[in-house]
């Protein structure tokens, strides 16, 4: 690209950071291309009147990376973060019959991230798309983000994405920004996240805890490796891995109990007292939440890639290499095997009736699971599945990539209901408070850190206090001027 580049990067030595931001002017162009270091990273194209003020532009931005810590590097020097796609064989079903599909949306990529909730359902997947898709498989709109998602969780009423570029995405709004950044010797397999406390499990066994202020808390090392499951409530986070499942106390300063598995665990799922882990070798395995003590186990014909229940724990679901899904009672009885019709579901979850999984062909899937749909299929008699596909016009939200990124508004022109927050330093970190009458002004607000400035303020829509004493953004975010 002709012009003039300057290219830096921020690599810290705890792992705690590990990307890149370059600024180029040509003419009266400035474009800026961030990520993560070995990545292509996103473009960000601005026009100006007059090369002066381009070349000022550029200026500032340098100048604002600069104060956080970024130096001059050279493109390619310094290593890319590890990131390990999750590599999965997928075989053809062995099931007589089909699973009922209702509909069936495909992203195009091989999928991981999986949430539904009342409103919608999401979908993430290793191409760095999120969609979200009404109940009746309609598509309202898609993000756009940086890397591979790995999984989709929900704390309550917000909604974050784990990227193979170390970053959690909050989703919660239509601007979607890094709410946890991820060391970059941590190699992210799975995520959790409780109360604004987010876990993380990785490659080599281990387990990180961050609190809601993207600050490290605790960490642990299992006996074992590939550490797909990790599962948090208040009484303790479950660790799935090669060699079993470990439950460490909240605060990370005990070994509560470990089970060895039947198989390296390849998926967790959690009910209120008891986890479910499926394994390689054919089998999910419940175990008591209080000990640790298997429960129950139930038997599928091979390695189960994802597993879910029903609210109650009456049924348990589970998704194997060959494409084919299943659903016992509590106790362990296969009641039915299906084939997908969409390569092995790689993640699921079930609502009111339906059962949706993402898949290794990259589709997300609606299966109505009801007693008298499973009975007809299994006699053959399926419904014809609706091809969902994306509107042209579809709405694509990415994350802003630093504060010059943000919308601006006017003190005069700021809307009705906004709240105030401003950027402040303290304990020689920048946090976010609250400026605005009825709020608690000792409490930090979870705010994407890129457009974190010491003494900026912002007006924010949907301000909402958090179990644990923070408070979360949900709606616009906008630099008052």
């Amino acid at each position: 690209m002709a012009g003039e580049t300057t290219y830096m990067e921020l690599s810290q030595d705890d792992g705690g950071a590990h990307k890149f931001y370059e600024v180029t002017v040509d003419g009266t162009s400035v474009t800026v291309r961030y990520g993560r270091i070995g990545a292509e990273g996103q473009v960000q194209n601005s026009s100006f009147p007059t090369v002066e003020k381009a070349r000022a532009a550029a200026a500032k931005k340098v100048g604002e990376k600069v104060r956080k810590g970024y130096a001059p590097a050279v493109r390619g020097a310094r290593a890319a973060r590890s990131v390990t796609r999750r590599q999965v064989t997928s075989a053809p079903s062995t099931a007589r019959a089909v699973a009922p599909v209702l509909w069936r949306f495909r992203t195009g990529s091989s999928a991981f991230g999986i949430h539904v909730d009342e409103d919608r359902c999401w979908v993430g997947n290793q191409a760095g798309d999120v969609y979200t898709l009404s109940h009746g498989g309609e598509v309202l709109a898609r993000y756009s983000l940086p890397d591979g998602v790995k999984c989709l969780v929900a704390d309550e009423f917000w909604i974050y994405a784990g990227c193979d570029d170390g970053t959690v995405y909050d989703l919660s709004s239509k601007v979607p920004f890094g709410a946890y950044d991820i060391a970059a010797d941590v190699d992210i397999f799975w995520l959790d996240i409780r109360e604004g406390v987010l876990n993380v499990s990785d490659r080599s066994g281990g387990l990180t805890v961050i609190d809601h202020e993207d600050e490290f808390q605790w960490s642990r090392r299992s006996s074992g490796s590939n550490a797909w499951m990790v599962r948090a409530d208040e009484r303790a986070v479950y660790h799935g891995h090669s060699k079993g499942v470990t439950a460490y106390a909240p605060d990370g300063g005990r070994e509560l109990w470990h089970t060895a598995t039947d198989g390296s665990v390849l998926f967790g799922w959690q009910e209120d007292s008891a986890v479910y882990a499926g394994t390689g070798r054919n089998t999910v395995q419940r175990l008591s939440k209080a000990t640790g003590a298997v429960e129950a186990s139930y038997r599928c014909d091979a390695a189960v890639y994802s597993c879910a229940t029903s609210p109650d724990g009456r049924h348990v679901f589970a998704g194997d290499l060959s494409s084919s899904v299943y659903c016992f009672d509590a106790d362990g009885r296969r009641l039915w095997k299906l084939g997908t019709g969409s390569g092995s579901a790689l993640s699921m979850q079930y609502l009111d009736g339906r059962l949706y999984l993402v898949t290794t062909d990259g589709s997300l899937v609606c299966v109505d699971a009801s007693e008298q749909a499973i009975a007809a299929a299994q006699q053959g008699s399926v419904p014809t599945a609706m091809d969902v596909k994306s509107a042209a016009a579809l709405p694509v939200f990415t994350p802003a990539a630093s504060a010059s990124a943000v919308a601006t508004v006017s003190v005069a022109a700021a809307p009705a209901g906004g709240v105030v927050v401003e950027c402040v330093q303290q304990g020689g970190r920048t946090r976010v408070h609250v400026v605005s009458d009825g709020f608690e002004p000792g409490w930090n607000v979870q705010f994407p850190r890129g457009i974190r400035e010491a003494g900026a303020r912002y007006v924010v829509e949907g301000l909402h206090a958090a179990s644990g004493g923070f408070y979360r953004v949900r709606g616009e975010i906008r630099r008052l001027v």
